[in-house]
């Protein structure tokens, strides 16, 4: 069992780097709908995916989640991927769900592929290894609410944040029907943060990448793994748990980071992680 657990838990390797880069780096992504942002500077290390569909809304579509999809496959692999986060190029919105426009024309059976397709997105984010964060300064709603809870943490806009599983209100599954805004989200425990909206409509992303920053000088390594633990842990009975747990210390005990961080501690200066 042991040593089923090491297999699964092993972290990808190789990872392959990449240079830094903005939005507006590569002109052909702008028409993308999806675009993925490596910030750079003392940001360096985070990277944002952009959902850019302004005529659906950011609705889950076909291309939509393609696009996202072949982003969360190059980033995973991707070593200087230390935090992700999920925001909208649309003001306003944040995910408004599946496109049930879309939806209409396909047949029952494309209906039950893309289906399929949906639920191998969220749990592609959930399996992320860096840590996820949603900023959420709009509606998310049906699948884009998933996809926020599918992230690690979410940051909402107190007011402007609507969010709710209303699939049923469409004759969908699944669903509550119910909306609620950032605040009464955060008072149910259903996002981490709400914060109060600004005239720019960003104030969950900015909030994101204040908490995007608290994350990034730690061990990269051991921030994953970290992940491991918990995501896995908390699925299994406590004895499993603690197996998982220490699967993943020692996979962490031969690392440069481990070394560095109690040099780091004896000789009373911040530590300098590089990932290995």
């Amino acid at each position: 069992m042991l040593r089923a657990l090491t297999s699964a838990l092993r972290l990808p390797s190789p990872w392959r780097p990449r240079e830094a880069r903005g939005c507006a780096a590569n002109p052909a992504a702008a028409n993308r709908e999806i675009q993925v942002c490596a910030l750079a500077g003392p940001d360096q290390g985070i990277t944002e995916i952009l959902m850019n569909r302004p005529s659906a809304r950011n609705a889950l579509g076909n291309i939509f989640v393609s696009e996202l999809l072949e982003a969360l496959a190059q980033l995973r692999e991707d070593r200087q991927v230390r935090v992700l986060i999920f925001r909208s190029g649309v003001k306003g919105v944040f995910c408004a769900g599946a496109d049930l426009k879309e939806r209409e024309q396909m047949s029952e059976a494309e209906v039950g592929v893309f289906v399929q397709r949906l639920r191998g997105l969220m749990n592609e984010i959930a399996a992320f290894p860096a840590p996820t964060i949603a900023a959420m300064d709009g509606f998310a709603l049906g699948g884009g609410l998933e996809l926020a809870l599918a992230c690690d943490l979410r940051v909402a806009a107190a007011s402007s944040a609507v969010m709710g599983l209303i699939e049923t209100t469409r004759g969908l599954l699944p669903g509550a029907g119910r909306r609620l805004s950032g605040a009464q989200a955060q008072a149910l425990g259903l996002v981490n943060h709400a914060v109060a909206q600004n005239e720019e409509g960003n104030a969950a992303y900015h909030r994101a990448r204040a908490l995007a920053q608290e994350i990034l000088p730690q061990a990269p390594i051991a921030v994953r793994l970290g992940k491991v633990a918990i995501d896995r842990g908390i699925e299994v009975d406590i004895a499993s748990g603690m197996a998982i747990e220490g699967i993943c210390y020692a996979q962490n005990i031969p690392t440069r980071d481990r070394l560095e961080g109690m040099a780091a501690f004896r000789e009373k200066r911040a530590p300098r992680f590089v990932g290995e």
